[in-house]
């Protein structure tokens, strides 16, 4: 199963997010949508909800995540996922997060919750995925680095980013009417940066 955002403007106060299950290498079994705070405290929550209202879980082998973020910095907790679903979770990036700059985006963005939602970023070292192009990187939770390459390998049906991902983003952003202005700038999945007019993604 992969979870991600999708498409959100600066202004919403929600963000999509989107649940797809699939049978490797590409049939889908199940969709669902739901919604969480921009810059907010429920991801980890909301997750959990979407994944349960697939259906039951007993085909489902891992619960994969484009990085540790939904909705600009609503971070995932990514140990309570995988004590509440009772699966492996596999967090997966792009590009390997420059640490300093999002610790200094928390501090200034959210002064109150600013080290909790760092610890919840940094509390499982990255690892390499070879590609046979630039490598991602990812975080797991449940399983091996062996397990979690693996995983990621089998999920990959073009390109370098696992089928799951790609369309539970496509899904998520389905209801961006054509036009919209979308969130602009770097963002913690793509560089680890913020806007410097605000904390959306």
């Amino acid at each position: 199963m992969g979870v991600d955002d999708g498409a959100f403007a600066r202004s919403d106060r929600t963000a999509p997010i989107a649940a797809v299950v699939l049978s490797v290498p590409d049939y889908v079994e199940a969709v669902r949508t739901d919604r969480v705070h921009v810059d907010g405290r429920d991801a980890t929550r909301r997750v959990v909800a979407v994944v349960r209202a697939t259906g039951p879980l007993d085909g489902v082998r891992a619960l994969l995540l484009d990085g540790a973020v939904l909705g600009g910095f609503n971070v995932l907790d990514l140990d309570a996922l995988h004590r509440a679903l009772g699966r492996p979770v596999v967090a997966v990036t792009r590009r390997a997060p420059e640490f300093a700059r999002i610790r200094a985006a928390l501090k200034k963005w959210f002064p109150r919750d600013a080290g909790r939602r760092y610890r919840l970023l940094t509390a499982h070292r990255l690892f390499s995925v070879p590609t046979g192009g630039r490598p991602i990187f990812a975080a797991a939770v449940g399983c091996s680095r062996a397990d979690a390459v693996q995983l990621l390998r089998r999920t990959t049906v073009r390109g370098y980013w696992p089928e799951p991902l790609r369309l539970a983003h496509l899904v998520a952003s389905a209801g961006r009417m054509p036009g919209q202005v979308t969130a602009s700038g770097p963002s913690i999945k793509e560089d680890g940066g913020r806007p410097a007019d605000g904390p959306v993604a």
